[in-house]
């Protein structure tokens, strides 16, 4: 203690003690410093270091980070959406690649475990085949009538990649003419939000609309009777949805979303972490765009001596005016114009800002803005603005870059929207008789073997299609591949189809006695990279 403590303890006892207390807390404070200064607290959890100081998000659960911000976030998307260039070209981007025409039932059912022999399961397939081509080609599939299932696959996840999610329901409407009853609902992500009752009606707990029961599983939604922007004069009303329905057993909401936490039960629309700078970057090419149209404008000013007043407010041109045009009334604004004529009011002057457009680093900035939107949204800039100007291996590794995430997205959209439809369109052919399935419904194992199947979509293109074409040869004679999935993913068609179309192709040929023989004149890969390394 030094002679200060001691005549302050001396004289102010209460304040000698204060002191000490706050020696303490200091000490205390330095000793958990140097204690949480190792390890990431002296990196990325820093609190001492300038640059973190003032960097402390709040750390909330999935309802307090997304739930609560979905209101404002879907109708930034939408509008991006509506009147932005960009995000409207990301968007449809992705649904033309991977959902494209719509994803292509290919049945591939367990014919060894059901005991079928090569004729019956090709009958069987067939007979699949023709009657899910009744029902999702007809526009009966849809419960408004309007879409055939294939152009409900892309409105729906159109909805869900803008909204963040989007809700099916299975409903059976009976109508005239329809050979089946199943259809299809697509409803929009607002409509699903928590009811006005009170929570002591609930037995278990709702969260933007979804409740849960105290295991946590979703056990029902809850659906507004209308759109929460609707203009229609109607009180709003709350429908409950089970999931799955307690008598039936069958599927009623399907729910479509991209999870990213735990305990997540809303999807967030996809171009929520670029929305400030989509934005940003519209407003930024906007203002480029008006300083390079005020830039290329021409105006004459013309400044004259005071005159009276015409009537009707008109200016007269005064004797030594050669145009001869009638001047504006004073009241009326100066505006610039594609060769315009404008008269000042004596001692006016006409002082233009010079804009400088177009701007040379308009074009540089963009695209490194570009290419970090890119990257969260898992497009390659060239794809992302349909520019290819780079080497055939740097475009290739872009686009096989991009159909990762492609095929990602597309595996998704038919385990969650086209199996499980496919699956209730399965149960009612059979149960109306039209497929023959014995014990379909006696074991879940049958009704798997049954329902099992291959959705394909469109195929992923080639830059240099011979090269394909030669490694997908390659692929199949090596045991890498099948022929029918290299069908598939080359061309978009089915194996099966194509050899029996070649069979009957042949067939003509020959009765029309012409060779079946190549043309000699198509030359493989290796012919014309010879060629071009000679040249």
């Amino acid at each position: 203690m030094s002679w200060l403590d001691k005549t302050v303890a001396a004289i102010a006892p209460g304040l000698a003690a204060k002191r000490e207390m706050a020696r303490t807390e200091i000490a205390r404070q330095r000793a958990v410093q140097d204690v949480f200064n190792q390890g990431y607290g002296d990196h990325g959890a820093s609190r001492r270091k300038n640059s973190l100081k003032a960097w402390n998000p709040a750390a909330g659960d999935a309802e307090e980070d997304i739930h609560v911000n979905l209101e404002d976030l879907r109708p930034r998307a939408r509008d991006l959406y509506m009147g932005g260039s960009l995000a409207n070209g990301s968007l449809k981007t992705l649904r033309t690649n991977i959902i494209g025409t719509g994803l292509r039932l290919k049945p591939s059912f367990d014919a060894d475990f059901l005991r079928l022999s090569e004729d019956q399961a090709a009958r069987l397939k067939r007979q699949i085949e023709r009657e899910f081509a009744l029902w999702a080609d007809s526009k009966d599939c849809d419960a408004a009538g309007m879409h055939n299932f294939y152009e409900l696959q892309q409105l729906a996840f159109l909805s869900w990649m803008m909204s963040g999610d989007a809700f099916v329901l299975l409903p059976l409407l009976q109508r005239k003419h329809a050979t089946y009853d199943l259809r299809v609902r697509l409803l929009e992500a607002d409509r699903c939000s928590n009811p006005l009752i009170k929570e002591a009606d609930l037995n278990n707990k709702v969260s933007s609309g979804v409740e849960v029961d105290n295991d946590g599983m979703v056990v029902a939604y809850w659906f507004s009777n209308k759109h929460p922007g609707s203009a229609l004069a109607l009180p709003t009303k709350w429908q409950r949805v089970a999931v799955v329905g307690e008598e039936s057993g069958r599927r009623n909401v399907l729910h479509l979303m991209e999870a990213e936490r735990p305990e997540q039960r809303r999807g967030v629309p996809i171009l929520a972490p670029v929305i400030e700078s989509l934005k940003q970057l519209e407003r930024y090419t906007e203002a480029e765009l008006m300083a390079a149209v005020i830039s290329g404008m021409f105006t004459v000013f013309i400044e004259t001596a005071s005159q009276e007043p015409g009537e009707f407010g008109v200016s007269l041109p005064p004797a030594d005016n050669p145009t001869g045009e009638p001047l504006p009334p004073a009241d009326e604004d100066l505006r610039l114009g594609n060769g315009a004529v404008q008269f000042l009011e004596p001692g006016e002057k006409a002082s233009i800002a010079n804009p400088g457009r177009p701007n040379s680093g308009f074009d540089p900035f963009v695209t490194a803005i570009l290419r970090q939107v890119g990257a969260s949204l898992e497009l390659p800039y060239e794809l992302l603005l349909k520019h290819f100007t780079a080497s055939y291996s740097a475009s290739r590794a872009a686009l096989l870059e991009a159909w990762k995430m492609f095929r990602m997205r597309r595996s998704w959209m038919a385990a969650d929207f086209c199996q499980p439809i496919y699956e209730e369109w399965f149960a009612e052919a059979v149960v109306k008789g039209r497929i023959d399935a014995p014990g379909i419904f006696d074991d879940p194992l049958l009704f798997k073997a049954y329902t099992k199947a291959e959705w394909h979509g469109p195929s992923q293109g080639q830059l240099d299609p011979v090269k394909e074409a030669n490694a997908a040869v390659i692929r199949v004679e090596n045991g890498f591949s099948t022929r029918a999935r290299e069908a598939a993913e080359l061309t978009g068609t089915e194996y099966e189809s194509n050899v029996r179309q070649l069979a009957y192709e042949k067939q003509i040929r020959e009765q029309n006695g012409l060779s079946d023989q190549g043309d000699p004149s198509v030359k493989g890969g290796e012919e014309e990279d010879a060629e071009e390394d000679q040249a």
